[in-house]
C-alpha cells in the first residue's frame, strides 16, 4: 500500500532543459515515465512547474526592468512549460488538464479552480498548475505549497538537482551534511534555500509534509518513495 493518496510534485523549469533545448523532448519523456510510475500505484498527482528554463529575470532586472513586469513574464513562461508537459502526457495516454493562476483566453488553458482541480484528480487526471499563484512577488515554491493546501494534498514533493537537503550546497562543499529529516521550524531557522520561507510556513500551518529529492538520476525514485523507501529529506512538523 502506497504512503500517500494525493501528491503535489514541484518541478523546476530547468528540469525540462538540456544543453540544446529550453524544452527538451527527452526530458519531457523522463517526466512522463516518472509520473506514469506514480499513477500506476493509484496515486493522484498534481504538478506545479517553474519557468526558469525559458525566462530568468535577474539580468533584465539589473538592467532596470520593472519587477512586476518581470514576474508576469516569468508566470507566462510557466504556462508554456505546463502546455508542453500536458501535450507529452496526452501523447502517452495520460489524461491531464492545465490550469493557470490568471485567466488566459482562446481555450489555451483553464483558470484555476480548486473544486474543478480536485474533481479532475479524483477522475485520474494529472492537473498541471501554471502561472504561480497568479500574482507577482510570489515564487512557484509558494504556489506549490498554496495549491497543495487548496487541493488537500498529503505531501509536496520538491524535485532538485541533489538527493535531499544539505547543510550547505553539496555541489560546492564536499563537507556538506545531508539531513534525513528536518522540522519546519528548523528548516526556516537554518534558512534552507531549497524552498522559500513562505512555502515552508504554509506547509507547516497546514501540516503538509515536504519531501526534497532528486528524481532525474532514477526515473523510479518517486515511485520508490511512494512505496515506502526512505529517499531524500522529509520536512515535517516534528522532523521525524
Amino acid at each position: 500500500m502506497v504512503s500517500y493518496r494525493r501528491i503535489l510534485l514541484k518541478l523546476s523549469g530547468e528540469a525540462l532543459k538540456s544543453d540544446n533545448n529550453n524544452i527538451d523532448p527527452e526530458m519531457l519523456k523522463k517526466v512522463v515515465t516518472i509520473v506514469q510510475s506514480a499513477l500506476d500505484l493509484g496515486v493522484e498527482i498534481a504538478i506545479v512547474i517553474g519557468g526558469g528554463n525559458i525566462y530568468r529575470g535577474a539580468a533584465l532586472a539589473s538592467d532596470g526592468m520593472n519587477k512586476i513586469t518581470g514576474d508576469h513574464i516569468g508566470m507566462l513562461a510557466t504556462v508554456m512549460n505546463a502546455l508542453a508537459i500536458s501535450d507529452a502526457f496526452k501523447r502517452n495516454n495520460i489524461p491531464s488538464i492545465v490550469m493557470s493562476g490568471f485567466s488566459i483566453g482562446g481555450g489555451v488553458c483553464d483558470p484555476f479552480n480548486y473544486t474543478k482541480a480536485k474533481n479532475a484528480l479524483s477522475e485520474g487526471k494529472v492537473v498541471i498548475f501554471s502561472a504561480g499563484t497568479g500574482s507577482p512577488c510570489f515564487t512557484t515554491d509558494t504556489a506549490a505549497a498554496l495549491r497543495a493546501v487548496e487541493i488537500e494534498a498529503d505531501i509536496v514533493f520538491k524535485a532538485t538537482k541533489v538527493d535531499g537537503i544539505y547543510s550547505s550546497d553539496p555541489l560546492k562543499d564536499s563537507n556538506a551534511i545531508k539531513f534525513d529529516a528536518l522540522s519546519f521550524d528548523s528548516a526556516i531557522e537554518k534558512n534552507i534555500e531549497v524552498m522559500d520561507t513562505a512555502a515552508f510556513a504554509l506547509c507547516r500551518e497546514n501540516n503538509i509534509r515536504i519531501c526534497v529529492f532528486s528524481m532525474f538520476d532514477d526515473n523510479y525514485a518517486l515511485a520508490n518513495i511512494l512505496n515506502g523507501q526512505s529517499i531524500g529529506t522529509i520536512v515535517s512538523q516534528n522532523g521525524e
